[in-house]
């Protein structure tokens, strides 16, 4: 199906900053009307919201596993945390990680500290995890370490390979520790072309995790399916609390429903994944060095204010910060549906650099 920008009102400014500027995917536009007359039961009690789980279940290999659906990442992170931990226990990340630095303190007003580690290109270590567990493992005094958080993929667009999984999963399990991936993005971390993580992999390895739908698609939401049965207890009374159980929940379980359908998620997943590594390939033909060397639809080149200068004229990217007086990082994102047609042009910019 060929996915074309919408030509009333349309902006020339041909946007690659963002994976989530899009609205969704005609099949789950094509469900929602449909079915919009339909009365169902509400908060996520109908029968759409019970296919979805089932194929997503299905998709990441995890049958026993508990499938939840929330409204957007944010609301998703911090109810998981806050469901899974102690009131003086904190969770371990990345210092890039989304729940550090991009989510308004959401997670330390549920009363949960974010105890961020030094990440390499967005990655922590199991060994990262073991020394900081040990340093405040029996001191009362300090936030203990209760949940570790990574992002597939991360947010400087990285992934975790299956041994750096299983690695951190193992140590948690030593520690006493929860692993919560956050999926987000998972769609375009499993069609890295160096990575060798796949989706049953995902489910296994974790006690928790999220599979993304706003940056993957749909027009909102995301599906929390936790693996671990001691984080299911009650789960929903959290969803409520924290304002996250939709009266609509078919909403969300009819776009799920669409976008697990023949494999429909992982395919836009790799599309994105293509669009960008095209655009990878024509920026080391030209020399453009980068600031993390990202296998997913995130890229992170390194221009000089010049190439800035004369790409923003006619492109948006979005500004990751300044490497040094004449550099600036610069993020280009393709989504699951960019146009070919953008592709391209970019690509002429960058070659009449």
């Amino acid at each position: 199906m060929t996915i074309m920008p919408y030509q009333k009102g349309y902006d020339p400014m041909i946007r690659l900053n963002c994976d989530y500027l899009e609205g969704c995917h005609p099949s789950i536009l094509h469900r929602l009307s449909e079915t919009n007359l339909e009365q169902t039961p509400g908060y996520g009690t109908d029968h759409y919201c019970t296919e979805a789980a089932d194929a997503l279940r299905k998709a990441f290999s995890c049958p026993e596993s508990a499938v939840h659906f929330l409204v957007g990442g944010t609301q998703a992170n911090m109810t998981v945390i806050s469901a899974a931990l102690r009131p003086y226990e904190g969770v371990l990340c990345a210092d890039t990680g989304h729940i550090n630095v991009h989510e308004t303190g959401a997670i330390e007003s549920t009363g949960h500290k974010c105890l961020a580690l030094p990440g390499k290109d967005g990655c922590i270590t199991a060994n990262q995890v073991a020394v900081a567990t040990a340093l405040q493992a029996d001191d009362e005094h300090m936030v203990k370490p209760g949940m570790v958080y990574i992002s597939m993929s991360t947010e400087v667009g990285t992934v975790y390979s299956l041994s750096q999984l299983k690695e951190l999963y193992d140590t948690c399990k030593q520690h006493g520790l929860y692993l919560f991936i956050d999926g987000a993005r998972v769609g375009y971390a499993l069609a890295a072309p160096t990575g060798d993580v796949t989706a049953a992999d995902i489910a296994k390895y974790c006690d928790v995790f999220t599979v993304g739908g706003t940056k993957m698609g749909a027009l909102f939401g995301e599906a929390v399916i936790i693996n671990n049965p001691e984080l299911n207890v009650r789960f929903r009374y959290m969803i409520k609390q924290k304002g996250g159980m939709l009266a609509k929940g078919r909403l969300l379980g009819l776009q799920f429903s669409a976008l697990m359908e023949d494999g429909l998620y992982f395919q836009l997943g790799r599309k994105a994944v293509d669009q960008a590594m095209r655009i990878r390939r024509a920026l080391m033909d030209k020399g453009i060095p980068f600031l993390v060397d990202s296998p997913t639809n995130q890229l992170f080149p390194i221009f000089t204010d010049h190439q800035q200068e004369r790409l923003e004229a006619d492109f948006k990217l979005e500004f990751n910060g300044r490497v040094d007086e004449t550099h600036v990082a610069l993020r280009v994102c393709t989504s699951w549906c960019t146009p070919e047609e953008y592709v391209e042009k970019f690509i002429e910019a960058i070659k009449k650099l």
